[in-house]
Order: C-alpha cells, then structure tokens, then sequence
C-alpha cells in the first residue's frame, strides 16, 4: 500500500517496449492489428494499481526521444537509433500501436505528460522532485537505469525497477542504489557518464570500467568534480592510470555531463495544470468500450476498471 498522496510515474516509453517485446505479436485484434504493446501495458498499469494503489499516477511520455540540447552536447547521443527518414527505429507493428495507447488511456482518464524538446525521463524528473519538495512520495517505474539518478531517500523518491517484470519490481532506493553499484545513491549519471552507456551512445572514458568509475564517482563526487581536481592539478585519489585517461576524455566529459543529467526543472504549461489524481472509473466509459471491443482488449480493460475501483 502506498503513503497517502503517493505519487506513481511510469515512464511510459521503457513500459509499452518491455510490452512489445514480451507479449508475442501473435496477439492481434479483429482486423489483424499486433495489440501486443497495448495489452503488456494496460495489464502492467494495472497490475501496478491493483498492488501499490497510488494517490496520483502520470503516464510520462516522450515528446521528444533525443532532444536537441543533448545532441548539441554529444552528437553520438542515440545516433544508432536514428532511422533513415531521422525518426527513431520504432517496430512498425508497435509504431501502429502507439494510437491506440494514447486513446485507451484518455478514455481510462489517466494523466499522460509530454513536454516538446524533452524525453520522458525530464518529465519524470520534474514532477518527481516537486511532488517531493511538498513532501510527496514518489514512485517511479521505469527499466531505465538513468532515473537511478532521482532516488532520494529525503522524498522518499525511490525506482520500482522492471528488469525482472512488474511482478517482481525491484525497489531502488539510495541505499539499494549504492549497495549495488558502490557509489552515492544519486550519482548513478556521473558513474554512467564515466563507464558508458551504449544503449544511449554514450562512449564513455576509454580504459574506465565499473569499479574505477565508482572510486571516482565516490572520491569526487560527480563530472564536474572530477574536472576541477584535474584543472587544480590534485593527484591523490585517481585510481591507477586513469588520471591521464581522463585528461584526454575532458572534451566529452564536459558534454556527457548535460546528456546524462535528468532535467528536474522543466517550466512548460503541460505539467502546471496535470490533473493527476488516479480516476476509480473511467472518464469515458462509452469510448473504453468501443476500444476494447474493436481492438480485443477486454481482458486487460476488465482488469484495468478492477483495479481502479478498487484503490484506495
């Protein structure tokens, strides 16, 4: 059961993958549309309801998957996801169901939340930290390990982590956060900038894996630290070898350090009047209906009203 007033975040984008690609694209409906991503997802906001029974819940999106400002930074940012028409290499047979995600959560009434020029994880960000600074909790559900970064246990912030389904989330906190990879619970960016992240093009510092970007990480603190301890010329507490590693790295540390960081202070109209309060019925019963009927979604539907009607 969550606090009162609990916050839930989905990052929305991470969900309908981990749908797409676990519920077979066999799952089709009447007319032969895949409706694999649009079942996985409603059954996981569902399930998330039904199990942790949140106050508020925003499905984040991605109004923009690789914002300018981040490719300015360092263009290698996602550039292997970048299509040939420059869109992202999006399944056509999930492309088709990205509609119909967007009408079965209108009608369900859950508040979606995309900023133009920002990623999902911004989003997130910003309404994760002021939702805490009035005292909130925060969930935040996500297989993205780059919302690590948010964890505070002052909020509380914590990541229900999907890597083994949202049946079995893990819960992310700082301490889980610094158990796990040796650095403080919040700076999982900076350790993510050091080592690399491939997933996001993110090259890292050559000859810096795991261990020496977490001694690095926990001696200096964050990037930023680390490049005025160069610039001071400190010498005590660089692991072996990896000062000069990360004299010629400081090009791209300078430029990793606004890629990775999660904006938390995004101003924009569409996240200052979010209605987020979870609905216990549908805001269009009528047009759920009609959805469900023409897209085989009555299974997840059913499930999704069952859980609404039932939180508290």
């Amino acid at each position: 059961m969550a606090p009162m007033d609990a916050l839930m975040l989905l990052d929305t984008p991470s969900l309908y993958f981990r749908a797409f690609f676990g519920v077979p694209e066999s799952v089709t409906a009447p007319d032969g549309t895949p409706v694999n991503a649009v079942r996985g997802l409603i059954d996981m906001i569902a399930r998330l309801v039904a199990d942790r029974s949140p106050a508020r819940l925003v499905c984040c999106m991605d109004a923009d998957w690789r914002p300018a400002f981040r490719v300015a930074a360092l263009p290698s940012y996602k550039a292997h996801r970048v299509a040939a028409d420059g869109g992202d290499q999006v399944p056509d047979a999930l492309a088709a169901q990205l509609p119909i995600i967007d009408a079965v959560l209108e009608a369900a009434g859950l508040a979606r939340a995309g900023v133009p020029g920002y990623e999902a994880d911004d989003v997130i960000g910003t309404l994760a930290v002021r939702h805490a600074a009035g005292g909130g909790a925060v969930d935040i559900v996500t297989g993205d390990r780059d919302l690590f970064q948010l964890v505070d246990r002052r909020g509380p912030i914590q990541v229900l982590y999907t890597a083994r389904g949202v049946r079995n989330l893990q819960v992310m906190g700082e301490e889980e956060v610094a158990a796990r990879y040796g650095i403080p619970g919040r700076a999982y960016g900076e350790y993510a900038a050091l080592r690399g992240d491939p997933s996001d093009g993110l090259p890292g510092v050559p000859g810096v894996g795991d261990k020496t970007a977490a001694a690095l990480v926990s001696r200096f603190g964050s990037v930023a630290g680390i490049l005025q301890a160069l610039d001071a010329g400190v010498t005590e507490g660089f692991p072996a070898g990896s000062r000069r590693r990360l004299e010629a790295a400081r090009e791209y540390l300078a430029a990793a350090e606004t890629v990775v960081k999660v904006v938390t202070d995004i101003d924009a109209p569409e996240l200052t009047a979010l209605e987020d309060e979870l609905p216990r019925r549908p805001r269009d019963e009528q047009a759920l209906s009609a959805l469900a009927e023409r897209w085989n979604l009555g299974g997840p539907v059913g499930r999704l009203r069952k859980a609404l009607a039932a939180a508290s």
